[in-house]
């Protein structure tokens, strides 16, 4: 599943194939890949977030970033996992473009 907004960002097909075990020495950018190390360790269920990726992913997201890709990990692994419990995990799954949401935000 690919957002609209991150396609037109840049996100391509190549970089998200360079999400893998050795992303760390991939050609993706910092930012990246301080994303992808995140999302290890929360997906990892590792416990708290160690002090060095802390402060390094604080230096480059802000709370609200972190807050963002923190739930949408949770919505996607938690829906991942429903659809393995429910036996209807897809033996093969299409890449589907979706529209970023809209969020609107109270004056």
């Amino acid at each position: 599943m690919r957002f609209a907004v991150a396609k037109q960002q840049g996100l391509s097909e190549e970089l998200v194939s360079q999400i893998d075990a050795d992303y760390q020495l991939s050609a993706l950018d910092h930012r990246q890949k301080l994303a992808v190390a995140f999302a290890d360790h929360f997906l990892g269920a590792t416990g708290p977030v160690p002090p060095s990726l802390d402060e390094a992913l604080a230096a480059e997201f802000t709370s609200e970033q972190l807050g963002e890709l923190a739930v949408g990990m949770s919505l996607f692994h938690g829906f991942s996992k429903l659809m393995i419990a429910l036996g209807c995990e897809p033996e093969q799954m299409d890449t589907t473009e979706l529209p970023t949401p809209d969020v609107r935000r109270a004056p």
